[in-house]
């Protein structure tokens, strides 16, 4: 039995630390995570905000690349509705190609910032089409797809460089809604357990992903749960670590609910919503302890679940903690017999340059 399992970074800011620190410590973590033969590393996607520094995973993907060897790194996610879909395709597809195979394209649906951030992104947009509109066309750029109308305007048309060896779609969202869209367009999906922590919509969002898949162009469901996690040499520590932190959702007097990243920004985000609002705040979801019990755990979350692979983001306010959570995390894996790292047998090939 063995699953694969990932990392997600968000290169947070320590305090006392500046962007620069911040960005260090990714490759830092990276360079770690391939010693340790972890099967992917993502990055994130925030705007205007002073406590992550990843606004733009294309560009710290590259550089990912060229300090890295095996491990396939990717966007968890790049926020499309903010964006065309043909430059993002070229983006990728230039990654693809300093990278052959070890590209991943994760899409998320959250805006990734604040209003006004979403205000500038969107400057000049009139008629946005729909993330489902937009990912499908991503994923006719990058697989060189021909339109589906020849008098469509855009058809003929490539996202240069056309690579041999595209960048892996993901489907990311944390609601049925999301579950379902990812089956219709066939892509892989993955489930943020540790923004949305209701295990039943977990269940049912995984559930329904399984039962509607698009099998219709011969790929099969492949799903993915994203969980936060730290390991720490006792029980006590990994309590301490995990009290650092506090889930904040704010509710829009229009419906939209939105996990941010403090009370703070909370507040900052209801202002420039220019709507009433509530602020809830509550424990953060983190599966903590030694590695013998997070071990246990995931063995239960692979069984609950049935998913294909684990995307675990760890925070701390030690960067260090960090990074000796991932080297216990690894001894776990290896202690259940649950590690699968995929590197450890082919390497992708190296990147160009």
């Amino acid at each position: 039995m063995g699953i694969r399992v990932g990392i997600l970074d968000q290169t947070p800011i320590y305090e006392g630390e500046t962007p620069i620190d911040a960005f260090r410590h990714t490759i830092e973590l990276v360079q770690r995570a391939e010693q340790l033969g972890f099967h992917r590393f993502w990055v994130s996607e925030h705007h205007d905000s002073g406590h992550v520094a990843g606004s733009s995973p294309e560009v710290l993907i590259s550089h990912l690349l060229a300090h890295t060897e095996r491990i396939r790194l990717g966007s968890g996610g790049v926020m499309l509705q903010h964006y065309s879909p043909y430059k993002v395709a070229e983006n990728f597809n230039v990654l693809s190609a300093l990278g052959p195979g070890r590209i991943d394209l994760g899409i998320g649906r959250a805006p990734g910032g604040l209003p006004r951030s979403t205000q500038a992104l969107q400057q000049g947009i009139q008629e946005a089409a729909s993330l489902k509109e937009k990912i499908n066309q991503v994923k006719q750029f990058i697989h060189n797809e021909p339109h589906e109308d020849e008098t469509h305007p855009l058809a003929g048309l490539s996202a240069a460089p056309v690579s041999e060896n595209p960048a892996e779609l993901y489907v990311l969202g944390a609601s049925i809604d999301s579950a379902g869209m990812a089956a219709e367009l066939g892509l892989p999906y993955v489930f943020s357990l540790f923004i949305n922590s209701n295990t039943e919509v977990a269940l049912e969002a995984l559930r329904t992903y399984r039962e509607q898949f698009d099998r219709s162009l011969g790929r099969e469901p492949y799903a993915i749960l994203a969980i936060s996690l730290i390991v720490a040499e006792s029980a006590e520590e990994a309590e301490g670590l995990a009290s650092e932190h506090m889930l904040v959702k704010i509710h829009l007097e229009n419906g939209k609910v939105l996990t941010v990243g403090s009370v703070e920004q909370a507040e900052e985000f209801g202002r420039q919503s220019n709507e009433k609002y509530r602020i809830e705040i509550l424990e953060p979801s983190v599966t903590r302890g030694t590695k013998e019990t997070v071990g246990s755990a995931l063995v239960k979350f692979q069984q609950d679940f049935a998913v294909d692979e684990l995307i675990v983001t760890t925070a701390t306010c030690d960067f260090a903690k960090r990074i000796r959570s991932f080297e216990l995390l690894r001894e776990a894996l290896d202690e259940q017999g649950l590690g699968e790292f995929a590197h450890e047998s082919t390497p992708a090939q190296a990147v160009i340059g």
